[in-house]
């Protein structure tokens, strides 16, 4: 109740100063807000893009952190305000002292921002959420004061995760869900939500007033499958990386510039290079020796469950160790090494890498690395990689995990685990595989990986993404394969566009 007081009284504080924000809000501005890391948030800083590149000048607020994407910060319209962090000594407090610190102090962040770092209202306001506490409670109060148009974008439901952490039943929960989050969120311009299933349970449960349009989360434009000679590049950049001793004596050598651990050069034959004044080393092309790339994104957080990973990647190295055993004089249908890369940050990457330090002691088909790597070099590892693995659970199994569409987008077919609606997305046996426990994934990854890197069940997955990438976007449907590929910017036109253009 605290918390819910405490927002209400700030803001009670901001309506005398309302005579600020009662300028006539300017046409073609928007203000998007991220209550996070800016470079972290994806589907923000692509709205931003979008806005941006239909002529608004494009105000993204939140938290800094990782780099934004280069194509939204070279755009001439796109104005990054960058909120300050909550002092240090809020994560050493209890709960309940650390949450109330952090909404004072980003009620007033956000406030002062809105008001003061802009010289006119934005005719938009784009919230996230969640987080629903305090900035669903901000954009309403603004939008009624000053006559702009909110625009939420459902990701996720901000109480279910709360409730990850503090349980279904605890009070805080209940005043996030049904004192804040359904009051603040209930009535908007316009809501957008990325999956079916949350527009239909957001509408029969709340009641939502304004406009409503799905928009399914899509790969950026950039976003594809890697050619040899980028993978080859890719990996002489992240080279220095790739030192760890664990991996020592498992990926094939590299030498550079002429190998790396995935690619290889040749020399012309000798009649070419005698008839040629300046041979030149052969376009890289991919090792024929090489071990199996799967790669998994996450923010290492509890509604990802490592535990499946860790035990179905066991689970293969025993197998592989059987098959591989039993084929030793051919080398059809043996069973791949296997590198496991798995990129973020996160609460919970340090317990669980210490746990793969020891099991992969034991291991040889199997390796479990955690990279970070900058926005620029994300979707080339996609790119490059064999297989996807997506662990989200989903806390309000209404959301859809946008790590998969982008391994949609590099051509990565991906094994996901199962929850409600994910078929919205994955389309299981066509475009990837969906799994309900570590066995049904270990399964998977010796079905996908047999006689590798000849495998022709994960060939055909491959050759789906590409027939669909091929598709003009007219033909595409949101009720098929296909239509899950369009590129973020075609999806968001034919969604958004026609919301913030529309003659009101």
């Amino acid at each position: 109740m605290n918390t819910l007081l405490t927002c209400s009284l700030l803001i009670a504080a901001a309506i005398p100063i309302s005579r600020y924000l009662r300028r006539r809000p300017a046409q073609h501005t928007v203000a998007i807000i991220v209550l996070g890391d800016v470079g972290r948030s994806p589907r923000m800083m692509y709205h931003a893009e979008s806005f941006a590149k239909l002529g608004f000048r494009t105000y993204l607020i939140g938290y800094r952190g990782s780099k934004p994407v280069p194509s939204l910060t070279s755009l001439p319209h796109v104005h990054l305000h960058y909120l300050p962090e909550p002092p240090t000594f809020v994560g050493k407090v209890s709960f309940g002292l650390s949450a109330l610190v952090k909404i004072v102090y980003q009620t007033f962040s956000i406030l002062y921002t809105l008001m003061f770092s802009m010289t006119h209202p934005p005719e938009f306001i784009v919230v996230q959420n969640p987080p629903s506490i305090p900035t669903l409670a901000l954009v309403w109060l603004v939008g009624r004061v000053q006559a702009t148009k909110v625009i939420i974008d459902w990701h996720n439901l901000g109480h279910s995760i709360l409730a990850l952490k503090l349980g279904h039943a605890h009070p805080f929960v209940m005043i996030a869900k049904r004192r804040f989050e359904k009051i603040f969120g209930r009535s908007a311009y316009a809501h957008l939500f990325v999956t079916e299933a949350m527009r239909d349970h957001l509408v029969n449960d709340w009641n939502l007033v304004g406009k409503m349009a799905v928009l399914y989360d899509r790969p950026p434009s950039h976003f594809h499958r890697c050619l040899p000679p980028e993978v080859h590049e890719l990996f002489i950049r992240l080279g220095p990386s790739l030192k760890d001793p664990v991996l020592k004596d498992f990926l094939p050598k590299p030498n550079a510039p002429y190998s790396t651990e995935f690619t290889t050069t040749s020399w012309p034959s000798r009649d070419s290079r005698v008839s040629s004044l300046h041979s030149q080393i052969n376009m890289p092309k991919l090792r024929e020796d090489r071990v199996a790339l799967l790669i998994s994104s996450t923010s290492w957080t509890p509604d990802e469950d490592f535990d499946i990973l860790l035990e179905a990647l066991a689970l293969y190295e025993e197998r592989a160790r059987t098959v591989n055993k039993n084929l030793e004089s051919s080398s059809s249908g043996k069973l791949p090494k296997i590198w496991m890369v798995i990129t973020g940050k996160g609460p919970l990457r340090t317990m669980y890498m210490s746990r793969v330090l020891k099991l992969q002691e034991q291991w040889k088909f199997v390796r479990c690395s955690s990279l970070w790597l900058e926005a620029e070099d994300y979707p080339l590892l996609l790119g490059s990689a064999d297989l996807g693995i997506c662990l989200h659970a989903s806390s309000s199994a209404l959301d859809l995990p946008m790590k998969v569409v982008d391994m949609f987008g590099c051509g990565l077919p991906v094994c996901a685990l199962d929850f409600k609606c994910l078929p919205e997305l994955v389309k299981d046996g066509r475009n990837g595989m969906i799994f309900k426990g570590s066995g049904e994934l270990a399964n998977q990854m010796e079905a996908l990986l047999k006689s590798f890197p000849n495998s022709a069940r994960l060939e055909a997955l491959r050759s789906s993404l590409r027939e669909a990438a091929k598709l003009p976007d007219a033909l595409l449907s949101s009720d098929s394969v296909e239509g899950e590929w369009c590129s973020w910017a075609d999806n968001w036109n034919r969604t958004v566009k026609p919301l913030v253009l529309r003659d009101e």
